[in-house]
């Protein structure tokens, strides 16, 4: 495999959809988690572009749900690999719906989500990836942002390990 780095350019995943009634919830709109395959579906055709093969979810940062979708809505999911370690991605995806009676108004960013993928081989053991090298003064940003994200991942991993430890010596104060 090539380790060269890639450019976040080279990620970039467009992927749309109709909605139907068989996407529907309770609410008369379209169901979450119709929404959460879709930015899993595009996180993941990012994440094996980028990293040449197939690559595992095995994390969803963050997902936020900014407006509802309705029934004919066209939906686009947008994807890219904002972030590289040694076999793991951060995905960001953002979903924009334009409206099926609205035709001529502008589309409406529905839902955003950051998503870690690992790249496997074929064993289904992580396997390298190329690093990721921003392009544009958004892709620049979004690589920083994600190194938060991924530091406050260590850092939860972390105090979590640290309460179970203490509960299981009876240090549990609170």
């Amino acid at each position: 495999m090539n380790l060269n780095g890639r450019p976040t350019a080279y990620s970039r995943v467009t992927l749309s959809k109709i909605m139907t009634a068989v996407d529907v919830n309770l609410y008369g709109t379209v169901h979450g988690g119709v929404l959460m395959l879709f930015v899993d579906d595009v996180a993941g055709a990012a994440a094996a572009r980028h990293s040449g093969g197939p690559a595992v979810t095995a994390a969803i940062d963050e997902i936020v749900f900014l407006e509802p979708v309705r029934v004919g809505d066209l939906v686009h999911a947008y994807a890219q690999v904002n972030w590289t370690g040694s076999s793991s991605m951060e995905v960001g995806v953002k979903l924009v719906a334009e409206r099926w009676d609205s035709a001529e108004s502008e589309p409406v960013t529905v839902a955003t989500a950051y998503l870690v993928f690992v790249a496997i081989d074929v064993d289904g053991k992580p396997r390298p990836v190329p690093p990721v090298i921003p392009g544009e003064v958004d892709d620049e940003r979004r690589f920083r942002e994600a190194l938060i994200r991924r530091q406050h991942r260590l850092d939860r991993r972390a105090a979590i390990q640290q309460a179970r430890a203490d509960h299981a010596r009876g240090d549990n104060q609170g």
